[in-house]
């Protein structure tokens, strides 16, 4: 619809039209799974604090389906190398 906008004591008409904003980002894993850890290797890097890369990861294999997949006990990522080290709190 059309909205009226007051700025500065200014006053102008806009218009609001939809549009798809791009919320995620998706990618692939090299990954060479143990009984307990998971070494992955050709993370990209994104744009994004480390922090945040190592959560995307946690999460990811948190998630049973994926890469056989439990609850993690610890994520280590080095993202000049572009490795990662997933540990699970139990063997699967």
């Amino acid at each position: 619809g059309k909205h009226t906008v007051n700025l500065d004591n200014k006053t102008t008409d806009v218009r609001v039209k939809p549009f798809t904003l791009e919320m995620g980002i998706e990618f692939k894993l090299h990954v060479t799974i143990s009984g307990k850890k998971i070494n992955i290797s050709e993370v990209p890097e994104l744009s994004i604090p480390e922090d945040w890369m190592r959560d995307k990861l946690e999460l990811n294999f948190y998630k049973s389906y994926q890469g056989g997949g439990g609850e993690v006990e610890n994520v280590k990522y080095d993202k000049q190398s572009g490795t990662a080290v997933i540990t699970f709190l139990r063997p699967g």
